[in-house]
């Protein structure tokens, strides 16, 4: 992947930063794009400290707008997107029958509908190239379930149903698409769960560890590479053996 562009979504922290990381020591430009830009700038200038590319820009998820000019200013200023890493996710945690229609509206924006606009809008300059690594970022939860998140599993069961649809349009092209499901991640979004719930979920891990935002990053890093030419339609589970 060496001088391809690839644009992280979801960059400034956690899964997205390390997928950024990995992505740029295998050789690629990285453009990191998240709603915090002052992230986004260390992240940026630590990456090219280290002798990476490495391009910032903003971006909100939830707005169709904002997700056309963060790609269109990438593509200009930096290069056409050969891999698209779609990292960002909320969530609005709350049981079913409660659930707010704005809590509802809010996940599946961003973490859906986001990440189908910004597929949409790479797809035609990856056809042009006739090559193209799409990535999304899904989750354990996706497959499995999980009470209290009906919005936030919604959304990550249809990246799963996207990532299958847009693969079989596009392989004519080129263009691999596939899904990363994490499992419990060492993250911004799991850091403050209470121990008892930690403790509960490690002992249903045949690894009995927690994930690192590392181990998803070199999953997302063999996806976009030239190794996984034959892959695509697929759900890489990263999840210590959680679900199977």
């Amino acid at each position: 992947m060496t001088n391809r562009t690839a644009f992280i979504t979801g960059a400034s922290r956690g899964i997205g930063r390390a997928c950024a990381v990995s992505l740029a020591e295998a050789g690629a430009r990285v453009a990191v794009a998240a709603r915090s830009l002052d992230q986004l700038e260390a992240l940026a200038g630590w990456l090219r400290d280290h002798g990476r590319e490495a391009f910032a820009v903003a971006i909100d998820m939830s707005n169709a707008d904002s997700i056309k000019e963060a790609l269109a200013k990438t593509a200009k200023d930096f290069g056409h997107i050969a891999i698209l890493v779609n990292n960002a996710g909320i969530t609005r945690d709350g049981l079913a029958m409660r659930m707010k229609k704005e809590d509802w509206d809010s996940v599946i924006a961003t973490n859906l509908t986001g990440a189908f606009l910004a597929i949409q809008h790479v797809l035609p300059a990856m056809m042009r190239e006739r090559w193209g690594r799409i990535i999304n970022i899904s989750s354990v939860v996706g497959e499995m379930g999980n009470p209290g998140q009906a919005n936030y599993v919604a959304s990550k069961a249809g990246l799963i149903g996207l990532t299958k649809a847009i693969a079989q349009e596009m392989g004519s092209r080129n263009i691999t698409v596939n899904a990363v499901a994490p499992g419990f991640v060492e993250t911004g979004m799991t850091e403050g769960l209470a121990q008892e719930l930690k403790d509960n979920m490690l002992g249903h891990i045949p690894l009995r560890r927690i994930g690192r935002p590392e181990d998803v990053a070199a999953a997302v890093r063999f996806l976009a590479s030239e190794e996984a030419s034959y892959i695509t339609g697929h759900v890489l589970d990263v999840n210590g053996g959680l679900h199977m």
